[in-house]
């Protein structure tokens, strides 16, 4: 389980997950500066932290590093929600509690979240049921429409 980000930790990760592309120490420090009187050494040693922490991984690129996410903030998210939940003594009445606190609009999200599970345990189970199709001989051609071995992938929803 992920420790939840520190103030300033968030604020470096938030860039670096809304930015989605490998970034520098001093595009980060440069976005910062506009909020905030903040150093560059600063802002340098809590890049390496979120490194050494996994939350980010790094490339040379001559004497600088560029920094890339390891996980998108959903993720991140997800974490520390099912952390929260894990450690409750009554699950249910934990839940009941966060729905209550939901607005309108997250329990809409939360109701399509829903859905999409559903869909890919309806789809998973329907997978499992259905028997294994029979295998032509080598070099026999495909009929029209048919796929074959596992070429073909099933569309994701955006996000996934």
């Amino acid at each position: 389980m992920p420790r939840p980000l520190g103030e300033l930790e968030d604020a470096v990760m938030t860039r670096v997950w809304q930015w989605n592309r490998p970034v520098t120490v001093r595009e980060v420090l440069e976005d910062l500066q506009q909020e905030r009187s903040i150093a560059y050494t600063t802002v340098m040693t809590v890049m390496d932290n979120l490194h050494q922490k996994g939350w980010v991984r790094r490339e040379a690129e001559g004497r600088a590093y560029r920094y890339t996410a390891v996980s998108t903030r959903a993720a991140y998210s997800a974490a520390l929600m099912n952390e929260a939940w894990s450690t409750s003594d009554n699950p249910a009445a934990a839940l009941v509690a966060f729905f209550g606190m939901m607005s309108a609009e997250q329990r809409e999200a939360l109701r399509d979240a829903v859905r999409v599970v559903q869909h890919d345990d309806e789809s998973a189970a329907d997978a499992q049921a259905a028997p294994p199709a029979a295998s032509p001989a080598a070099g026999e051609a495909a009929a029209p429409g048919e796929v074959r071995g596992d070429s073909a992938e099933r569309p994701t929803e955006p996000g996934r």
